[in-house]
């Protein structure tokens, strides 16, 4: 048997905003932004490489989803943006105004740090140790 995770969903509260972050600040693709019914888009985005896993930028349509904006998984990292150079990332990502927490650290899992997304999710950034 062979699986994989495909897409995750991403709660937002508008999707042009969430498409800008992530194009522009951390440097994803837009793979697609196609119109449904009434104001709703399907919007997914990717890291630049194997494109494996997108993130659905899904839009907030009641109060429990706003609710979740930004917090997803009550205050724990969220996602894991694996990077194959860490240092060319971390200061193409803070030259671009990126916020992170917790400063670049050697682990013994690789070289980690931890930054907030638009809306506060928090992310590690991390090489992978060889």
């Amino acid at each position: 048997m062979k699986q994989s995770i495909a897409r995750i969903a991403l709660v937002v509260d508008d999707y042009d905003k969430a498409i800008e972050f992530y194009t522009k600040k951390l440097d994803f693709l837009l793979v697609e932004d196609t119109p449904l019914e009434g104001d709703k888009r399907w919007v997914t985005v990717t890291p630049p490489g194997d494109g494996q896993c997108t993130l659905v930028l899904a839009k907030a349509d009641n109060e429990a989803q706003e609710s979740r904006i930004g917090n997803q998984t009550g205050g724990r990292v969220f996602l894991f943006l694996y990077t194959d150079d860490f240092w060319r990332d971390y200061y193409a990502m803070v030259e671009r105004g990126v916020k992170f927490v917790r400063e670049p650290e050697k682990m013994p899992y690789g070289m980690v740090a931890v930054f907030k997304d638009l809306y506060g999710n928090l992310w590690d950034l991390l090489e992978p140790a060889s």
